[in-house]
This record gives C-alpha cells, sequence and structure tokens, in this order.
C-alpha cells in the first residue's frame, strides 16, 4: 500500500504536504503547447474541476503558451482555496509549436519569475523549478541567482527538471532540492538513479510523459493488467508510478474534463506485489 500524500521540502521550515495526484497544465493551452487552447471553456472546467476532486498541487510553466497556462490558472482558480500549491517554471525560451530552446541566464529568469508572479496573482511562488539547466550558462550562476531570489522571498521552494544526481548535488551548494522533474515511466526508467537519490534525501521526484517508452510488447501487458484491474493502460501506467515509490508526485495532464476524471481514478487501483512484479519485467534497461 503507498502513500497518498506527500511532503514538499519535508526537511525545511515550510513543508507542503499535497495528495500524490496532482495536475500538469501543459496540456491546457494549444497545439504544440502554444497558443491558446482551442476550448477555454472546457480548459477553465478542467482545472476547477481537478481542485473539485482534491488535486492541491499543479505544475505549470511560463513557457506553456508561453504564458497562456499561467493565465488560465488564474482566472479559473484565483482567489486560491487554501491549501493549492502552484509549481512552475522557468529556463525555456519558446520561438513556435513544440519548439523549445534553453536560456537559464539570470536575466532571463528574473523576467520570468517577475512574469510568472503578476500572472498568477502571487507575492511568491511555492515551487519555482528549474526548467533545463542551460549549456551556455554556468549552471553556479543560475543556482546563485535561485538562491537569491528564494531569499528575497520571492520564491518559496526550488525544484529542477532534467537533471542527474550530480547536477542536483552542484544545485544543494546553493539552496535545497526539494523536488526533481524528469522524464520517467514503467517503460522508460533512464532516471531510476535520481529517484532512488530523491528517496534516500525526501526530495519529491515528479515524472514526466508517464507512458515514455511506446514499445510494443510493453503495450500489450499493459493491455493484459488493465483488463484485469478493469481500467485503462494509463491508469495502470500511473497507479504503477504511485506504488512504486512513495517520493513520486503524480502530475497527469490533459484538456479535457473527462480525460481528468479518467486519470484521477488511478489512485483507487491496487495493484498487487504480484503485479508490479510482473509490470518492473516491462522494462529492460539498455547496454
Amino acid at each position: 500500500m503507498y502513500t497518498k500524500e506527500i511532503t514538499i521540502g519535508a526537511n525545511t521550515k515550510t513543508p507542503l504536504k499535497v495528495n500524490r495526484v496532482g495536475f500538469g497544465a501543459m496540456r491546457i493551452t494549444g497545439k504544440g503547447v502554444w497558443g491558446p487552447p482551442e476550448n477555454k471553456a472546457e480548459a477553465i472546467k478542467v482545472l476547477k474541476r481537478a481542485v473539485e476532486l482534491g488535486v492541491n498541487f499543479i505544475d505549470t510553466a511560463d513557457s506553456y503558451g508561453p504564458h497562456v497556462s499561467e493565465e488560465l490558472i488564474a482566472e479559473a482558480l484565483h482567489p486560491y482555496p487554501a491549501g493549492l500549491v502552484i509549481g512552475t517554471k522557468a529556463g525555456l525560451l519558446r520561438s513556435g509549436p513544440n519548439q523549445w530552446s534553453p536560456d537559464a541566464s539570470p536575466q532571463h529568469i528574473k523576467t520570468a519569475l517577475e512574469g510568472s508572479l503578476k500572472r498568477l496573482k502571487r507575492d511568491s511562488i511555492d515551487l519555482y523549478q528549474l526548467h533545463r539547466i542551460d549549456p551556455k550558462v554556468p549552471a553556479e550562476d543560475t543556482f546563485a541567482f535561485l538562491q537569491k531570489v528564494q531569499q528575497e522571498g520571492k520564491v518559496r521552494h526550488i525544484g529542477l527538471s532534467e537533471v542527474s544526481v550530480e547536477d542536483i548535488k552542484r544545485a544543494q551548494k546553493f539552496f535545497n532540492v526539494v523536488s526533481v522533474q524528469n522524464m520517467y515511466s514503467v517503460d522508460n526508467r533512464k532516471w531510476e538513479s535520481v529517484l532512488e537519490y530523491c528517496n534516500t534525501n525526501g526530495i519529491a521526484f515528479i515524472p514526466w510523459y508517464p507512458m515514455g517508452g511506446g514499445n510494443t510488447k510493453n503495450m500489450e501487458k499493459l493491455d493484459k493488467m488493465a483488463a484485469q484491474h478493469n481500467a485503462t493502460i494509463h491508469q495502470v501506467a500511473l497507479s504503477w508510478l504511485l506504488h512504486h515509490s512513495n517520493s513520486i508526485l503524480l502530475i497527469p495532464g490533459t484538456s479535457s474534463v473527462a480525460h481528468l476524471e479518467e486519470n484521477m481514478k488511478c489512485s483507487s487501483i491496487q495493484l498487487t506485489s504480484a503485479d508490479m512484479k510482473e509490470l518492473d519485467g516491462v522494462y529492460v534497461a539498455k547496454a
């Protein structure tokens, strides 16, 4: 049996306890994560319904749209209900649909943070995550700036995305890393060592792309397991993550209320030890 809640920043003076099934707000934008959604009314309904269903952690970024996701969150939910934690990110530039390029310079992060605070109508960001370490910018410069804005009270907690254990250790010289957001799924476990580090050090691990492998044989196993539990393969994949580690905080995203409600049911699926063993065999590490 897995825990239903997780504490972000458990080792800090201002911990944030949230339910382990959150919501990722990337898909409430237009195609290619660019521009406004095709159905704005539905996007607003998705956000409101997520909170109604018990979601109290929403993940977004200034680059989703860009800006669209943050603006919709504020429009739908501000003034925010007590206990709602919003995490946003900075460090990626957008030039068009599905186009992303890193910029983690202090100058860019400063502008991005000021924009996020304004769009989200917040005096401080609950969880501010570096979307990517920028190879063109010394990581220490970026980390030092994040340390500065945390000391100023503009951000409460700091997390990282798509990083190695060594990256985390470098960042920890500047601030307490409370979350790591890496690609990870039942059939894509490239970052298993990072998850293990998070498990050991009380860091929340936020997987993105929870159906990341796409291997046909893997899908056949998931289909079989889904049929046994009267569930979808996506629900089983999400449930596996919940069972796999209590450090994992889910952020499945969608632009549809029906799909949202389907995703949320993943928490009611109880996988047995035999189920977990079978699903663990889905992944074969590449040599």
